[in-house]
């Protein structure tokens, strides 16, 4: 059984990558995609390239962060009603199991919980060979709209 609200495609993630008016970004300037739609899970990539390495050659922390926190972060909104909630993160960790300088990262966001106010996200990130590299967990706020017709 799916957990998604409603169903969602690949084509719907690419839209939200163009952000608010297709101005672009993050995701774009980084590189990241979604990839896959499971179940109860969603993948996305991201180019482990120069651009996101820290001063000694390997990927940021950060950057596996903000990789984490945006494949989490679409997982927490296709999972409630988006026309009355939104989601955002509101608390997230990780940790950074292996270093990785190049090819693609591979980061699967699974719920640990989908609550009324909050989901919780276990974030998996591996490199190209498949191994380990990151485990993240996030946290995410749902927000009621203020122009959803159950605003109270």
């Amino acid at each position: 059984m799916s957990i998604w609200f409603r169903e969602v495609t690949l084509e719907d993630c690419a839209r939200l990558d163009l952000g608010q008016g297709g101005k672009g970004s993050l995701m774009q300037t980084l590189g990241i995609k979604v990839t896959e739609i499971g179940d109860d899970y969603l993948v996305a990539t991201m180019p482990a390239t120069p651009a996101i390495h820290n001063p000694i050659g390997m990927v940021h922390g950060g950057a596996n962060v903000v990789l984490a926190e945006t494949v989490a972060s679409y997982a927490a909104n296709f999972a409630v009603d988006f026309e009355q909630y939104y989601c955002v993160g509101q608390e997230i960790n990780a940790n950074h199991i292996r270093a990785a300088r190049n090819g693609e990262l591979k980061a699967v966001a699974r719920p640990i919980h989908l609550g009324k106010r909050t989901s919780v996200w276990d974030i998996q990130i591996y490199n190209s060979a498949g191994e380990l590299t990151c485990v993240s967990r996030m946290t995410a706020a749902v927000v009621r709209r203020p122009d959803s017709k159950h605003a109270g």
